[in-house]
């Protein structure tokens, strides 16, 4: 069975991400964002989950451990909202307070149909926002997947690693196609 774990970032919905994992057949868990990499490696997990965190963790905070999860970790790792927003400051993009914070259900479109996270979705759906703060500038190796009216990086990828960012909650019921973006993460950890 394929192990995917989360990363409590402090997140309201942490316990959602673990349990949509788990009810489409993945062992998890749940583990601080304290845990060392040496322990977190002694997991041998097959994928990584970067929740989200408290209210502007994103834009400053180092979450924990979870640069050294990056730095040195060759397994898929998906990054959720502020999740998302440190994956792309740790590779050098940019965060910064959103000129417009989206909170409720938005509409995404879908800028690049063939990444393998959104593989078989429509190219354009409703997710649920939560965030005062975004991506506004992509990292060097990384392409932009995804926009919506008022956020232009709802979701990225890196050109050679299989690291995922999401700004939206697809853990969250009012996302469409939350559980098949999860589906399609549990593939990429398959490969």
């Amino acid at each position: 069975m394929i192990k995917i774990l989360v990363i409590d970032n402090g997140g309201q919905w942490t316990h959602r991400e673990w349990r949509v994992l788990r009810d489409i057949g993945v062992e998890t868990g749940i583990l601080p964002n304290t845990t060392s990499l040496e322990e977190l490696l002694s997991k041998n997990a097959d994928g990584l989950v970067l929740s989200g965190g408290a209210p502007r963790v994103g834009l400053k905070d180092s979450l924990g451990n979870c640069g050294e999860y990056l730095k040195n970790l060759d397994i898929p790792v998906l990054g959720i909202c502020a999740g998302h927003q440190f994956m792309a400051r740790f590779f050098g993009g940019r965060v910064e307070p959103s000129k417009i914070p989206e909170f409720g259900k938005i509409e995404i479109k879908i800028d690049k149909t063939d990444a393998p996270i959104f593989e078989n979705l429509p190219d354009a759906f409703i997710v649920w926002e939560s965030h005062n703060d975004e991506v506004t500038v992509l990292p060097k190796d990384f392409i932009n997947l995804a926009h919506s009216e008022n956020c232009s990086i709802q979701a990225m990828m890196h050109k050679n690693k299989p690291f995922y960012g999401l700004q939206f909650h697809p853990e969250v019921e009012h996302t469409e196609y939350g559980v098949d973006i999860f589906k399609n993460f549990v593939k990429i950890c398959k490969k």
